[in-house]
């Protein structure tokens, strides 16, 4: 079975290969063994803390194989951005160019450096090793966070971002800052996406063009880049759309991907799910539902995909004592879940 629960010291090795794997472009998990080790400790600090409102906090959580041990993902949630420093983005708007003399009315494409993301919460650092890369896992290593979410919704900004990884080549290479490099920074993707990485985005403000840009001088590819995905990436994408995510003209400053929102109220998932006391029993396989399934616990979480049976009679859902254990908890204990698949 797989489980997801908060990370650990014990999983430092675990991260530095998951690190590697991700490759260039996956800002959130620099490969720098400082930096992987204060992400541990930042979430190790969020997970203990008494909240009341969103902060700095940094949840950072794993899945593993129960079975084998290993850690094969990693997900996160930043509580509020920008608080510590300032978070980026460029908004894509237009200008309008006319002259009722001339007979000219010529609308035009700009991209403006903004911090308009500033306070909100973001679901990041979702990745899931090629090993494990089956059945739910990809889904639940996702979906797991709108519950907790909702659980815990006084942790949290109502309005949600996920910034998607944008178009770059094997090499690494992003035809978008290839423009900005050539005309502004004298520094290539791979370097800057670790500067940014590491927390050293200084560079950002002191180099940034300060006015808008108009997307009709860039390069061809840069332009075709805007508001793209990564090919890899646009599985994450469609499952995020069909939870109500959608683009807001917000793309990422390196490699001019995509960020989508949502208000919690409205994420598919968050508003379906129920919360309810465990009975742990016999599960009735004809009447059992596929859920993703949380105990409702910060410190202890655990997350997984399961079977259950709602029993509306008693107000009350019924699981095995396997899923029980892998969520450590006990007979009256409640549980947050939410259907694995939606109907229509």
């Amino acid at each position: 079975m797989k489980i997801i629960r908060p990370i650990q010291q014990a999983d430092f090795a675990s991260l530095q290969d998951i690190a590697v794997e991700s490759g260039i472009g996956f800002t959130s998990l620099p490969v720098n063994d400082e930096l992987l080790q204060q992400k541990i400790t930042n979430s190790e600090r969020a997970f203990g803390e008494e909240v009341d409102k969103p902060g700095d906090q940094s949840y950072l959580f794993v899945m593993q194989d129960t079975d084998t041990g290993e850690v094969v993902g990693t997900s996160g949630i930043e509580a509020a951005l920008g608080i510590n420093e300032p978070n980026y983005h460029y908004h894509l708007g237009k200008v309008v160019h006319a002259s009722r003399e001339l007979g000219v009315y010529n609308t035009v494409e700009i991209l403006t450096l903004c911090n308009d993301y500033t306070g909100v919460s973001e679901i990041c650092t979702l990745f899931l090793r090629e090993s494990a890369r089956e059945g739910r896992n990809g889904r639940l290593l996702s979906k797991f966070r709108f519950l907790f979410l909702a659980e815990h919704s006084h942790r949290f900004a109502d309005r949600i971002i996920a910034e998607m990884r944008g178009v770059s080549c094997e090499e690494g290479k992003s035809p978008f800052w290839q423009w900005l490099q050539d005309h502004f920074f004298s520094l290539d993707f791979p370097t800057a996406d670790y500067l940014t990485g590491i927390g050293q985005k200084v560079f950002i403000a002191e180099l940034m063009p300060k006015y808008p840009i108009y997307v009709n001088l860039l390069s061809k590819a840069a332009q075709n880049a805007i508001g793209k995905v990564h090919e890899k990436t646009k599985p994450a994408l469609q499952l995020l759309e069909s939870e109500g995510f959608s683009q807001r003209g917000y793309v990422d400053i390196f490699d001019a991907g995509p960020t989508v929102e949502a208000n919690l109220k409205h994420i598919k998932t968050a508003s379906a799910s129920r919360k309810m006391p465990i009975v742990i029993g016999d599960v009735d396989s004809e009447k059992a539902v596929e859920s993703f399934i949380i105990n409702t616990k910060v410190a202890g979480f655990r997350a997984v995909c399961a079977n259950l049976v709602v029993d509306e009679s008693r107000q009350s859902a019924v699981v095995s004592s396997e899923v029980a254990s892998a969520l450590n908890i006990n007979e009256g204990d409640e549980i947050r879940f939410a259907p694995s698949s939606f109907k229509g």
